[in-house]
């Protein structure tokens, strides 16, 4: 069977496209290959097109999407991509319309403009959890609209990365759509992990030896202490459970934020970028590259690969009118 073609929007340093395309390692398990290729990926930051291209050994697109028109891309069969979710509005008109607040708000229509215009076999799409209630709850049933409107057969479910073997309490809604024509019976994957005693640990990926640079000062944990109980601050995990959900802007992670952080011997720090890709669930083969700033920050922004390749195992699997899956080997 030829490998699936893949064009990846938004791929930033490329953490879908590692479960897509599967073949690594992750906690002594095993993800076998999906048989998909990436043919052409697309990012606005060029740092995390870096990280990309070191891994893949293909140069992202750093053009704005708008600027890319639809006949540039190679043949695919799926379209992916995590579109910015904060610019959109609600136009007040009968019926009411999708509308959006500034020019991050049109990146979600480029991709519909894609799928409109090359009508590939299906789409994934990822967002956080609160694209559900945005606008109050008025936005999300006209952002699938419009992707049913470009096609297809949707389908949405909100993911629990802890269930995939995950060590992070990350969760996010995956949207899949599929061409009307193929007729396509879609499930999203079961919970491999069943129950919250089983969920993989943040003590799984820690280390216990890290550079004096990554703990803050005193001065700062004596300043967190005296106003914690007001501030509600200086979030130290539990490390017999998974991580709270590392974020963007873990390169600025301080103790009066809200950002998940470590207490070691009383003294507190914040995780290392190696430490943040284990808990995205990136195999240690890896490459960061850039600086920190940078590693933090795409990082931060990824889809666990782990999770996204019982995903796409998922849509590989409907695709091939296939329901099992093969198995992991550890």
């Amino acid at each position: 069977m030829e490998k699936l073609k893949v064009a990846s929007l938004f791929c930033g340093c490329g953490g879908t496209d590692v479960g897509m395309m599967g073949g690594f390692d992750f906690l002594g398990k095993h993800y076998a290959k999906n048989d998909v290729e990436i043919v052409y990926a697309n990012d606005f930051e060029k740092s995390a097109c870096n990280i990309f291209e070191a891994n893949f050994g293909l140069q992202p697109d750093n053009r704005d999407i708008r600027e890319v028109k639809t006949e540039e891309l190679p043949e695919f069969d799926i379209l992916t991509g995590g579109f910015p979710c904060q610019s959109f509005s609600i136009v007040a008109q009968n019926p009411k319309r999708l509308g959006i607040k500034d020019e991050k708000g049109m990146l979600f229509f480029e991709m519909c403009r894609i799928l409109r215009e090359r009508k590939p076999k299906c789409f994934i799409a990822e967002n956080v959890k609160g694209l559900l209630t945005a606008n109050k709850r008025e936005a999300f049933p006209l952002i699938i609209k419009e992707f049913e409107d470009s096609g297809y057969d949707v389908k949405y479910q909100v993911v629990h990365a802890v269930e995939f073997g995950v060590p992070q309490k990350r969760e996010r809604v995956i949207i899949v759509g599929f061409r009307k024509d193929l007729n396509v019976e879609f499930d999203f994957p079961e919970a491999v992990v069943d129950s919250p005693e089983k969920y993989v640990p943040l003590a799984k990926v820690i280390d216990s030896d890290v550079d004096d640079k990554y703990f803050f000062s005193q001065k700062a944990v004596d300043g967190m202490m005296r106003n914690r109980e007001s501030m509600n601050k200086g979030r130290a995990q539990n490390i017999d459970e998974p991580c709270n959900t590392v974020g963007a802007h873990l390169a600025k992670v301080s103790l009066n934020s809200t950002d998940p952080v470590l207490m070691v011997d009383n003294k507190y720090r914040r995780f290392t970028p190696r430490e943040v890709a284990r808990i995205q669930s990136f195999p240690e083969t890896f490459k960061l590259i850039e600086s920190e700033h940078a590693q933090y920050k795409a990082l931060g922004n990824a889809i666990p690969p782990v999770m996204f390749w019982y995903i796409m195992r998922s849509v590989k699997n409907s695709l091939n009118s296939e329901k099992k899956y093969e198995s992991i080997t550890v």
